[in-house]
Order: C-alpha cells, then structure tokens, then sequence
C-alpha cells in the first residue's frame, strides 16, 4: 500500500503501528487525513479535521431510533413508560461511559437501569416543582438548543455522504497525489556502537538477519525487527538517509540515531500505489462528514449578524498592588 495513504487514510489492516514498529516512525496527527484531502479537493478553509469549537460534530446515531409501531414499552416507572427508542437514544448519549466489557444484554441492562434511575429522579423533582425553576428553563433552552445543533449537523452529514460524492474525493486525490519511493526494512537497535558494528558484520557475512534482531534488538524483536513498509518522510531522518541509499538486500553500517544505533536491512523497494476505493472508503466518508458540517459552520457564520456587547468584553486587568514596605534586615551575623 502506498506510504502517503497510509499517512493521510489510516493504516492499512495487518501494517505495523509506530508503537509495534519502535520509537522511530514519526507520529501522524489525526488531522493528516482532512489536510491531505482539503489539498486535493482546493477547499482551503477546511483545513482541520473537526469543526470548529463551536460546533462539535454530530456523527449519525449509533443506533438508529425503531420504525413506527416497532417501538415496544420496555418498562414503565410510576406509569411512565421507557420505550426502546429511549433506550437507543440513551445508549448513543452515554457512549465510551458504558463500561467497554458490557456486551450484548448486559450493556442493554445496564442503559436500561440508567434510564430507570434516571425517569424516578426527574419524577422526584417533578414532584418539588423544581421544572418551574428560573434555573431547569434557562437548562431546558440551552439542551434544546444543542440538540437542534445535533439534528442539523447530523443531516447535514447524511446529505454529504453518497456513494457518487465518496468516488469522486478519491478520484481526484488519485489524480493529484505523487508517486513516492517506499522501502520494507528490518532494523536492529542496540546501545552502543560496538555491539552494532559486531551484528553489522555478522549480517554482512550472511547471518539470519530476523534471528539476530530477536537475539538482540531492543526494539520490533519479536517480528524480526520488521518495520514494513515506509516512506521516507515518516523516518527520522539520520533513519532515512541510511535507509534509503540502500538496495534491496543490502545491510547498512551501524547508524546513529537519538534512539541509540541501529543495524538496517532492506528487504524491499517499490514505488507506491494508490490503493483500492474499499480500503479506505471508511476514511473518505469521516472527512466528507467533517467537511459537510464545518461548510455549514462557515456558511452560517459569514451569514450571521454576531455583535458582542459590553459585557462581553474581557475585564480590564487589575491595577498592580502597590509594592510592600521592605522587610527590616535580618542582623547580620558575626
């Protein structure tokens, strides 16, 4: 797979991660992905790979509310009936809080007592008049509006993700992306220049290069310091120089690198290649997704009529207390 997708798109299944290849692959931002698509597509005011703050993104529900008439009473608490559009509802709201090892019936269990617990609290304080409180409105205006917020992101998203809209961003990234030279190395990384000169040279002379990584590499032994494949960009660069003067079944001299020394040997060379629509069809919609709500964030902000008043102004900075009388010195010993 080429090296600059998996960059910008997401690793490929079955290729390491910098935390199964060692310390030295450079760490990719999660935003590599809207920033390489945004070049491809010319839209430069998209250029992070969320929203704005202002506007968090909305991803469609995780669970889809039931069809009309398939909405069941799963409990009633004091009469009031939890249907299981609630429980869906409660279930995407709680999200990662829903301890990860609740599975099937249990997580649904364990929703549907959050919402139990939930319904006989609201009813409590139903019962004290606290949803006539100044306090519950100005809570209730704030949730609606966030949940207007979320509605409208949602559909705005669900509008943007097509299959014909998902084949024409990769298209033309396709079009405009260069072909890079990649390399697949294995790597030996040792403390100290000697030990790297004496398995330097025991590869040079044919030793089982995976057997001396696993005899001796503080990183990627187990895989026979197996780093797969690469561009040059994503090394550090004293890592990349070495690599990539090498030919395919060449071992390198002992490198040196802020890690400690490294022993290198190429495995292979290619020139990268786009890789299918399916392998990174999953990417493309989160970035299509992203970009049709922050459009949308940008529209209506350009649209809008936003004037801050008086009290929205930062608060002048307090005056400096004056300085404090010196302190009596100490007597000055003998």
């Amino acid at each position: 797979m080429d090296g600059r997708w998996r960059l910008r798109m997401g690793r490929p299944r079955g290729t390491p991660t910098s935390e199964e290849t060692g310390p030295m692959k450079r760490s990719v931002h999660t935003a590599a992905l809207a920033l390489a698509l945004v070049a491809a597509t010319g839209t430069a005011v998209f250029a992070q790979a969320t929203p704005p703050a202002t506007a968090p993104a909305a991803t469609p529900p995780a669970a889809a509310a039931p069809a009309a008439g398939a909405d069941p009473v799963l409990v009633t608490v004091n009469g009031s009936p939890i249907r299981a559009s609630d429980l869906a509802l409660a279930a995407e709201e709680m999200g990662p809080n829903i301890p990860p090892q609740l599975q099937g019936p249990q997580r649904l269990e364990y929703v549907l007592s959050y919402l139990t617990d939930l319904t006989l609290l609201a009813q409590a304080a139903t019962a004290a008049k606290l949803d006539q409180t100044p306090q519950f409105q100005q809570r209730m205006a704030f949730a609606r509006t966030k949940a207007l917020v979320d509605v409208l992101l949602t559909d705005a998203a669900t509008k943007a993700v097509s299959a014909e809209e998902k084949r024409k961003t990769y298209e033309e990234f396709s079009k405009q992306r260069k072909p890079e030279t990649e390399v697949r190395a294995r790597h030996i990384l040792v403390d100290d220049e000697a030990k790297a000169k004496e398995i330097a040279k025991k590869a040079k002379a044919g030793a089982d290069f995976a057997k001396l990584a696993k005899e001796n590499s503080k990183d990627s032994s187990e895989d026979g310091g197996d780093l797969g494949y690469f561009t040059k960009e994503q090394m550090v660069p004293e890592f990349a120089e070495a690599a990539f003067k090498l030919d395919k079944g060449q071992v390198s001299d002992p490198v040196k690198t802020q890690f400690g020394w490294h022993v290198i040997k190429i495995e292979d060379k290619r020139e990268s290649a786009v890789p299918p629509f399916a392998q990174v069809e999953e990417e493309i919609e989160r970035f299509l997704v992203q970009k049709s709500q922050a459009d949308l964030v940008t529209k209506l902000r350009a649209e809008g009529k936003v004037e801050k008043t008086a009290a929205a102004a930062p608060a002048a900075p307090a005056a400096p207390a004056a300085p404090a009388a010196p302190a009596a010195p100490a007597p000055t010993k003998p």
